[in-house]
């Protein structure tokens, strides 16, 4: 029998598998399988209900035994003990919107149920350890779907003893719901429609004023947008997990 496998037998998946349940959202984080020990995770998959699994970490196992079970793998790595990029992220809530629902409707939802919703499928995230980078996109819906940074780091605490790192929860606490928004609203894109206009009709005005002087005047504007990210004096916790 391999280490791995002796582990598998000697730890119940309960205790290595942390669902984390909010309004009409699951997801479930765990530790990286192999191919050795991923039949019995593959249990526990079906037992929850799970329909796709995101992976931020090296691949360790081959994803055809999922396939063939109609659950969908996402590669989406970023370094090990660090935040993860825009693309991430994006990528992340754009596969939380399809399965759960637009997040502006969730965050309307008074309904805070904490435990599995029976209709609605599960998203799988793990790393290597499942302390760190996995946690911290389950955080991120969290807060998207409308808890407070601190509470979505608590919540999930409950469940996943030692999760996030000193990094990580100084990201999570700078959060900023809608920060990485990449799909403009429709007011923002017909105020910019007319913005372009405006500003075309401007440009056209000082050509045909300047004809016969040989001289052609521009006229435009300068925009100015505010730094992503403020800094805090604060910190949500000093408490320091695993680095993962």
């Amino acid at each position: 029998m391999s280490q791995a496998s002796y582990k598998m037998s000697s730890i119940p998946l309960s205790k290595i598998l942390s669902f984390i349940s909010y309004k009409n959202m699951n997801f479930l984080i765990l530790d990286c399988p192999t191919d050795n020990t991923l039949p019995q995770y593959l249990r526990e998959f079906k037992r929850n209900r799970v329909s796709d699994i995101v992976r931020v970490c090296e691949p360790t196992y081959s994803t055809i035994l999922l396939s063939e079970n109609n659950i969908n793998v996402h590669d989406w790595q970023f370094r090990d003990g660090a935040v993860p990029p825009a693309s991430v992220v994006n990528n992340w809530l754009d596969l939380v919107e399809k399965k759960f629902g637009s997040l502006q409707q969730i965050r309307k939802e008074q309904n805070v149920n904490e435990e599995m919703n029976t209709e609605n499928p599960t998203i799988a995230v793990h790393c290597v350890a499942g302390l760190g980078r996995a946690p911290v996109l389950v955080a991120i819906a969290l807060i998207e779907a409308g808890m407070k940074p601190l509470q979505a780091v608590e919540h999930i605490r409950r469940y996943r003893r030692g999760a996030f790192n000193t990094n990580q929860l100084d990201f999570l606490d700078k959060y900023k719901r809608g920060q990485y928004s990449k799909k403009p609203s429709k007011f923002s894109l017909i105020k910019s429609k007319k913005e372009r206009r405006s500003n075309e009709s401007l440009k056209k005005g000082a050509t045909n004023k300047s004809k016969g002087s040989g001289e052609v005047h521009h006229s435009g504007k300068i925009f100015s947008f505010n730094k992503l990210f403020k800094s805090k004096t604060t910190k949500s916790s000093q408490e320091v997990g695993v680095v993962n």
